[in-house]
Order: C-alpha cells, then sequence, then structure tokens
C-alpha cells in the first residue's frame, strides 16, 4: 500500500459537479468513469436531483451507497474548490484530482485559489492531484479518469506515464497505443500544488507490473527528490526521460561557468545521472519505452550492436544513425564471418552490419549467428515483409538468439502494422523505420550503461580546507583553497606595494604575470588589471602603470602554453551544487560546449566529462600536443565537487585551467564565493 493508492486504486469514487448536460466536463467525467466497477457517486450542490442520482454533498453520496469515496473527482470552478474538497475530507476522502484551471497557472485571484487549496491539504492530509489537469488512466482497474474522449478505450500494459502536462499524458498514451503497447498508469501532473512527479515515481516503484516509464518535465521544482525517486526506480525499471525547455537560456550565475548551464541543462544533467535514458523530442520516448518494456539489457558501459539487414540501404541507414550517436557496431570475430560464409550469397557483405541481399529462411540461423558473437549485446534485424521468400515474423520468433532482438519492418501498411504487432507481443521490439529503430536500440544500450554508471561509488574528499571568514574571497585566499584540495596553482607572492613587486620579480625569475589583488573585482581583465609576460623591471613599471589602483598586487610565474579549460561548481537554486568543465575561451559560450554533474560524482563520472566535450581532441592529443592527464583533471573535478559539500560555498570558478606540456593541469585563476550565513542550511530544493 503506498500512500497514492486511495487516488490510483480506490473503492469508490464521487464526482463533484457531474451533470447530466452533453459537453460539460461533470457529464464527460461522469461517462469516461462508467466503466469503472466500483460505486460512483454523482455530485452537484446546485441542482441536486435524487432520483436521478444526483447528491447534494459527498457525505449524503456516501451515505446512500453506504461506502465512503477514497477518491473525489473535482470539476467544479476554481473559486469554490477548497471548500468542496475540505467537506470531502471531513467526511473521509483521501485523495482528490482537480481538474479545472483558474488556479496559479491564471494569475490574479488564481494564485489565491491555488493558496486556499493548498491550505486544505496542509489542514487534512488529503492528496491532490491537479489542479489543471486532463487527469489520469489505470486502464487494468478500468479506471478513466479523464475527460479526452477515447480514453476509456486504452488498453492495459507495462509501460506507465508521468508527465507535467495531461494533454502530453494523454497524447504518449494513445501514441502508445499505435504501437500496440498497453498502459500501466499515465498521468498528467497540472499545477502539481500536491502529488509531485516523485511522488508518482516512488509509487511505481512499488508495482511490480511497470517494465518501463516514460517521463516528461517541464519544471523540476523537486530537484534532488526527483532524481532521487528516479534513481530508486532505475535500480528495478528503466526511465526514460523528456525535458521541455531546450531554448530557455537562463540567467545561471554571474561566471563564464554558470552562464554555460540553463536550467535545461541541469535538468537533463541530473536525470541522467539518476539513471534515465534521456530522448530530445515525443517520437523517441515512445520508441525508447516501447522498446525498454520489453527488453532490458544487462549493465554494460559500452555495449555492442549486431546488424542484420535484407536490404542494404535501409540497413546502412540504421547502421549510421547509431554510429553517429556514438553507439558501437563493432565487427565480428573471424568465426562469425566464417559460419556467415556458409549461410549467405558470395556477393553480400559479410561481416557488420550484415547484409543477406534479400530476404531467405536462412535469416533465422543468420540472426543466431550474430548474436552469438563474442562482441555483441544486442542485435537488430531490418526487413521489408516479402511473403512469398519468407515469413519475417516466424523467421525471428523462431530465432534462438544469445541476445535481445530489435526489429524494423516496413511493407504494405495494414500487413507491416499487423507484424509489428505481434513482434511486439512476442517479445520483440518493433519499429516502422530505421530512425525508430536506432531509437530503440540506442535506448536499450544507454540504460545499460547508465546501471554501469550508478554501481561506481561516489567520492568525497577526506579532508575538507579551511574556508576564509565570511565575506569577500581574494585570488590568493581563493588559489590558498584550491591548494589545499591538491590542485596545482602557481607559484606566487602578495606585494603590499610596488616595490615589493619588484622583489618578486627578482625571487620568481623569468617571465612573471602581474595582477590586482581586490575580492571585489571578479574579472580583472576587464579593467586592465593583468598584465602578462613581464621579464624586466622596466616592464614591470610599465605595467603598474597601466593598472588601476589595488589594494594589493599578486606576482605570479608564467605557466607554459597551453589548451585551457573552464572548471567551476555553483549552488543552483534547484539541484543544489554542480560541477562544469568546458572548453577555455569563447569555444564553451558560444558553442555551448560544457558537460555537467551534480556534486557528488562518482569517480566514472567525472572521468566521463571530458569525452562529453565537442573540443575533446584539443585535450587528448592533438596534433602531437600533450594529452591532459586524466587522473590529474579528474582529480581537479573530484575536489571541486567536495568543496562544494561544504555548506559555506556559493560557489568557485577556475579559468583558466591550463594543460602544462607534462599533462598535468594548472589553475591559472580562482573565484571563490561564500554564501551569506543566513543562506547556509536551507534546502537546494526550494
Amino acid at each position: 500500500m503506498t500512500a497514492l493508492e486511495a487516488l490510483f486504486a480506490p473503492r469508490a469514487i464521487a464526482v463533484l459537479g457531474a451533470s447530466a448536460t452533453p459537453g460539460k466536463l461533470g457529464a464527460a467525467m461522469a461517462d469516461s468513469l462508467a466503466s469503472f466497477p466500483g460505486p460512483v457517486m454523482k455530485v452537484n450542490s446546485g441542482r441536486p436531483d435524487l432520483d436521478r442520482g444526483f447528491f447534494p454533498t459527498v457525505g449524503e453520496a456516501a451515505a446512500s451507497y453506504g461506502i465512503t469515496p477514497d477518491l473525489v473527482v473535482s470539476c467544479i470552478p476554481a473559486a469554490v474548490t477548497a471548500d468542496a474538497l475540505r467537506e470531502a475530507a471531513a467526511v473521509g476522502a483521501r485523495a482528490a484530482l482537480v481538474c479545472a484551471g483558474g488556479f496559479a497557472e491564471a494569475g490574479g485571484d488564481g494564485a489565491l485559489h491555488q493558496q486556499a487549496l493548498t491550505e486544505v491539504v496542509r489542514d487534512t492530509g488529503i492528496r491532490v492531484l491537479g489542479p489543471n489537469t486532463s487527469g489520469f488512466l489505470v486502464p487494468h482497474l478500468r479506471l478513466t479518469a479523464s475527460f479526452v474522449p477515447g480514453a476509456p478505450g486504452l488498453e492495459p500494459g507495462p509501460v506507465a506515464v508521468v508527465a507535467a502536462s495531461g494533454g502530453v499524458n494523454h497524447a504518449l498514451a494513445f501514441a502508445l497505443a499505435e504501437g500496440g503497447v498497453g498502459l500501466r498508469l499515465g498521468v498528467g501532473l497540472g499545477n502539481s500544488l500536491d502529488v509531485t512527479q516523485g511522488d508518482v515515481l516512488r509509487h511505481l516503484a512499488e508495482d511490480h507490473r511497470v517494465r518501463a516509464v516514460a517521463l516528461h518535465v517541464e519544471t523540476a521544482a523537486e530537484g534532488r527528490r526527483l532524481t532521487e525517486a528516479v534513481r530508486r526506480l532505475t535500480d528495478r525499471v528503466p526511465v526514460v526521460a523528456l525535458v521541455v525547455g531546450r531554448s530557455d537560456i537562463g540567467d545561471f550565475a554571474r561566471s563564464h561557468t554558470g552562464a554555460l548551464a540553463t536550467s535545461w541543462r541541469v535538468t537533463r544533467t541530473a536525470l541522467r545521472q539518476a539513471g534515465a535514458v534521456l530522448v530530445d523530442d515525443e517520437r523517441d520516448l515512445v520508441d525508447a519505452v516501447t522498446a525498454l518494456g520489453r527488453v532490458r539489457l544487462p549493465a554494460r558501459p559500452r555495449a555492442g550492436v549486431g546488424l542484420v539487414t535484407a536490404q542494404a540501404g535501409p540497413g546502412l541507414l540504421l547502421t549510421d544513425d547509431l554510429r553517429s550517436h556514438g553507439v558501437q557496431v563493432p565487427p565480428l570475430v573471424e568465426r562469425t564471418v566464417k559460419e556467415l560464409r556458409e549461410l549467405l550469397p558470395a556477393l553480400t557483405y559479410q561481416n557488420n552490419p550484415v547484409d543477406t541481399g534479400r530476404p531467405s529462411p536462412t535469416i533465422t540461423q543468420i540472426v543466431e549467428r550474430v548474436s552469438e558473437d563474442p562482441g555483441i549485446d544486442v542485435t537488430a534485424v531490418y526487413g521489408l515483409l516479402e511473403p512469398t521468400t519468407v515469413d519475417l515474423w516466424a523467421a525471428l520468433t523462431a530465432a534462438r538468439t544469445a541476445t535481445p532482438l530489435v526489429a524494423v519492418v516496413g511493407g504494405p501498411v495494414d500487413q507491416a502494422r499487423r507484424t509489428r504487432r505481434e513482434l511486439g507481443e512476442a517479445g520483440i521490439p518493433c519499429a516502422a523505420t530505421p530512425a525508430s529503430g536506432s531509437a530503440m536500440v540506442r535506448a536499450l544500450v544507454e540504460d545499460a550503461a547508465a546501471r554501469t554508471r550508478l554501481e561506481a561509488a561516489v567520492l568525497t574528499a577526506s579532508d575538507a580546507p579551511t574556508l576564509p571568514p565570511t565575506g569577500p574571497v581574494d585570488e590568493h585566499t581563493a588559489k590558498g583553497v584550491l591548494a589545499d584540495l591538491g590542485i596545482r596553482t602557481p607559484v606566487r607572492r602578495v606585494c603590499a606595494d610596488p616595490a615589493a613587486a619588484h622583489a618578486a620579480l627578482d625571487e620568481l625569475g623569468g617571465s612573471v604575470v602581474v595582477k590586482i589583488l581586490d575580492a571585489d573585482i571578479l574579472h580583472k581583465t576587464e579593467v586592465g588589471g593583468v598584465q602578462v609576460g613581464i621579464r624586466t623591471h622596466e616592464e614591470l613599471d610599465e605595467a603598474l602603470a597601466r593598472m588601476p589602483a589595488s589594494p594589493a598586487l599578486l606576482v605570479e610565474q608564467m605557466a607554459p602554453a597551453g589548451p585551457e579549460l573552464i572548471v567551476g561548481v555553483r549552488r543552483d537554486p534547484v539541484f543544489g551544487p554542480v560541477l562544469a568543465l568546458g572548453a577555455g575561451g569563447t569555444a564553451a559560450e558560444i558553442l555551448g560546449d560544457v558537460s555537467l554533474r551534480l556534486a557528488p560524482l562518482s569517480d566514472n563520472e567525472a572521468q566521463a566529462m571530458l569525452d562529453e566535450l565537442a573540443t575533446r581532441q584539443l585535450f587528448l592529443g592533438a596534433r602531437g600536443a600533450t594529452p591532459v592527464a586524466r587522473a590529474r583533471l579528474t582529480h581537479v573535478l573530484l575536489a571541486l565537487a567536495s568543496l562544494a559539500a561544504d555548506d559555506a560555498v556559493a560557489e568557485c570558478e577556475i579559468n583558466p585551467l591550463r594543460v602544462l606540456p607534462d599533462g598535468d593541469v594548472v589553475a591559472l585563476d580562482a573565484v571563490l564565493l561564500l554564501r551569506d550565513p543566513r543562506d547556509q542550511g536551507g534546502s537546494d530544493d526550494a
């Protein structure tokens, strides 16, 4: 029994605002609920009619039926909803679905109506889904709490939909049905006044008939409570997430690294790190949960895909799409190739992808041999229906494969649709196009990789550095904190006046950098506060003359030339500490070339960040350059992530982090911002 049992598995239901007038919301809802096997009580306080079964209150309806409704479905205006639910809760109702709009989303008095409803939840403990939603669907219980036409006809199945929008919930449910996939639970959250996506995911974690979850996210106000629910669920059930808001560029922070991360980016990062498979549109979402609802690979860091195609062109489209997304389509071992030569015509391509020329009865054996190759973890098959040559359904269902199968079937519309449905019923995910087939395979591969990442332990620093007292932190102090964390910084001297700067030049020798040391100036280059390449006392005097006044100077040894990165951590208002790694210079901001993670994180996650940069080859030895020492870069990332665990830290940025000729990295500039003590200890989910 979960906290949402009264909502999604009620014994009896009452409809507030039920109506006999066609076209009214209360009439549509009552019609949809007609198939529910338990009592459905019609309540209309304005026009009660006991002879026709319309009661003036929930209490009188409950007395007449001899049972208290667990669930109240409210189809009445926003202004009267709170009072009606308070009365229903007093009778014993434990959950409510509020369909009407006119709450916070409408502004004006709507905010007052939502506040009143919030107070009812607080005072009575009743759970509320909505408001401003078209409802939810539980086909296996014949419970259609929705006013959308056609919803009562949806079939039960293994996939759940948890959507921010009631409209998206129904759109995905119908799209799944078109692909022959039934629904276990479909929920549209609406305003999420009380019941949230995390609540529904926790409910699904207890339902062992759910095989995959489609998650549609518009905002992630729950922060880590949402990701914790995803993490718990993905131990048993794959979650596929579509996050809306790619074009919404928010003001992430004052720092460069902060400006690289939008709320959309951070939300995707958080969900991926929790184990969800990410998709970019609703078509891929449907394909992904269709596949994962039938097949789940064992945990693998990089699963290999074997491809068998009866038509070369579409097979190449599938192969190209997979490889362009970084999916491995490895060559087959010699033993497999030898066995395929005995089954295939001489002119066909006999490696991976395997081209059979045309469909033939040997396709069963070909698929079996490919699946048995040691480098293959999932096998995908493309074929057009040619019934006079081979029964593709019979050939694939007869195959005794060593790996799961994914099929892509084309042909005459009705016949191909029937074959895809029958293959799905046999446990073989089946797509209509190479693009959809690629989305299915990628989802299986990415889910397997996500579970591998989740197996890695999260690392934290054993010794936290000593932070300065509250207040502005200058660059020298910030670098001292980094040095305590084991991050390399330049040899430097703090100088109170020009005379001390000249002495530092003699002491350090070679070429030096001179900077103003002022905690209130974060971007020193913008005010002429950084002078580089100074070798002589004359050059130093000229540099000092060009620089603005400052309480002190910082003189540092110049670092050798090399590629540069930006590394930073800041406290996101929703998700808490977020770590960013980007390419140096303008590439990170202009190209959006940045990798994000929530802190703390595992060594695996830290190491993977570099590989996600479009400019990664600059740091991996391109054009003969020394590659960055991965262990040193990973140490920097984990150290900053650990620093962010201190509630006093608001933000820390290294910009640039230069790669030295020996592969080590050095923090050439550092910014450390501390939180106001009054803001410390608060929730990151606010």
